[in-house]
């Protein structure tokens, strides 16, 4: 009776909001029993508001709303929300003790540093399936964590962004990132980036400006401003929430490279691409798997780690403002990227030569390595462990300088 009382208090008192009402939905898509259906309940718990309308909150309750009408579930009855939840362990167990109460029987959490709220909690609920997203931790029982290979994305728009600033004549490019090395998720998607455009443009230097926070407007359209006007770059990219790098690139006449979601409204004369996440392949997976069995969720799903090949992870259709030669190059690379032939970290490099209609790749071997010289592939050898782009790489590739 005390946790009961506890966990109404807690519900009442919160300051974030939760959507939906509990109710049946009968429908039966994706194979699942009506009764499963009817009575399943998805909590999510978001960095900032479900209202977004572009950017990382926006494309994870985008993914988390279409993959629940996959398998026959219905947003507006049985999914919970909790938004604008700041990475506070309170704050975050708070959070997930209100979806508890709820009923929830999977509650899902965007932002990296939820990490340790989600871990302890889900020994607290053993009947809840909790699942984090960009995390490393995890038990064999009800926790996992997810994410893909979205630097083969970032590939993809450092070539477009590489193409760019042949046409301009101008090889700065700047990136405004999260953070820089501290994290591996952002550090190889920069090195990523990076190598795409130098695959394109091998003069291009790419500048990074960390604002050292995942989710901030001003700090994001600042950095921006800074890398155009500072540091003359003629395309933006970014590792961050929101759209304002891609406003500032299409306020000051440049072009750039979003991210999370296709950006191109929101700077229609500047965006050439990003690289976006299809969140519903995973969070279909997922609820389904969470609703069909909880007890075998850890050996069905597991932490997930998908990329091109499973259509988790892609870029934007190109706009108008990229070059003609782009979607050949990029055809290219993406196919060599599925196939297996080939990926981003390795000892081989490629390189794109050819006018539109007769665009060709060549692969040769070289080290990757660091931008001070350090060797981490030997010229031929294969691609760096998953391990390490998920979890340590930190160091910036050949062609990379942080710039504050």
């Amino acid at each position: 009776m005390k946790k009961l009382i506890s966990m109404l208090v807690t519900a009442a008192l919160a300051v974030t909001s939760v959507f939906a009402l509990a109710g049946c939905n009968s429908a039966n898509n994706g194979g699942n029993g009506g009764d499963k259906a009817s009575n399943f309940k998805v909590g999510a718990i978001y960095i900032n508001s479900q209202n977004d309308t572009s950017g990382y909150t926006y494309a994870h309750h985008h993914g988390i709303t279409e993959g629940m009408k996959k398998i026959g579930l219905d947003p507006a009855k049985d999914l919970y929300i909790v938004d604008n939840v700041p990475e506070d362990d309170e704050k975050v167990k708070q959070a997930i003790d209100q979806l508890a109460g709820n009923g929830c029987n999977i509650i899902f959490g965007i932002s990296f540093g939820y990490i340790n709220a989600f871990e302890a909690k889900a020994k607290e609920y053993p009947d809840i399936v909790f699942s984090h997203a960009t995390g490393y931790l995890s038990n064999d029982k009800n926790f996992n964590n997810y994410f893909g290979r979205i630097y083969q994305a970032r590939y993809l728009a450092g070539i477009a962004a590489g193409y760019k600033s042949l046409e301009l004549k101008n090889n700065n490019i700047g990136y405004v990132s999260a953070w820089g090395t501290e994290y591996a998720e952002t550090c190889s998607g920069i090195n990523a980036f990076a190598m795409g455009c130098i695959a394109v443009n091998p003069d291009a230097k790419i500048s990074v400006y960390e604002i050292s926070t995942w989710g901030d407007q001003q700090l994001e359209r600042q950095a921006a401003e800074t890398l155009i006007d500072t540091y003359g770059c003629c395309v933006i990219a970014q590792h961050c929430d929101s759209a304002q790098p891609q406003i500032v690139a299409n306020e000051k006449g440049v072009f750039g490279c979003g991210y999370n979601s296709d950006m191109t409204k929101e700077a229609p004369n500047a965006h050439l691409t990003a690289p976006v996440w299809n969140w519903d392949v995973y969070y279909a997976t997922a609820m389904k798997a969470a609703m069909e069995d909880p007890a075998s969720f850890m050996t069905k799903v597991g932490n997930y780690y998908e990329g091109l090949k499973a259509g988790f992870v892609d870029v934007a259709p190109l706009s108008s403002n990229c070059t003609p030669e782009t979607k050949e190059a990029i055809d290219l690379a993406k196919n060599m990227m599925i196939s297996g032939e080939w990926d981003v970290f390795s000892g081989v490099k490629l390189s794109f030569s050819g006018a539109a209609g007769s665009v060709g790749v060549a692969k040769a071997d070289a080290a990757l390595k660091t931008n001070d010289g350090t060797e981490i592939v030997a010229a031929g050898g294969p691609s760096v462990d998953d391990g390490v782009i998920q979890g340590s790489m930190n160091y910036y590739v050949e062609g990379v300088t942080q710039v504050n």
